[in-house]
C-alpha cells in the first residue's frame, strides 16, 4: 500500500494511476492523516455472461408476481404511517 499526501498525488497523478492499474492500493492523506483509500476496480469481463447458468437451481414463488399490498405501495410515495 502506498501512503501519499494530497499534494504529491496531484503533482504526480499519472504516475500513481499507473500504479493503481497494476493493482496497488493508495492511502490518501492530508498532512499525514489518512482520509481515503483508493483501490483499482476489478477488470471487466472479456466475454459476455452466459444466460441460464442457474436454470433449475431455484424456483420463484408465484406470490412474487402478485401486486403488492396497498400499504406498501403507499410507503413508496410517503403516504403511509
Amino acid at each position: 500500500m502506498i501512503k501519499l499526501n494530497v499534494h504529491e498525488a496531484k503533482t504526480h497523478l499519472s504516475y500513481y494511476l499507473q500504479k493503481l492499474k497494476r493493482g496497488e492500493t493508495i492511502l490518501l492523506c492530508r498532512r499525514n492523516v489518512p482520509i481515503a483509500e483508493i483501490r483499482p476496480l476489478p477488470a471487466r469481463r472479456k466475454t459476455k455472461r452466459q444466460i441460464g447458468l442457474a436454470k433449475g437451481k431455484f424456483k420463484v414463488d408465484p406470490k412474487f408476481f402478485e401486486p403488492l399490498p396497498a400499504d406498501i405501495i403507499d410507503s413508496f410515495y410517503g403516504r403511509g404511517s
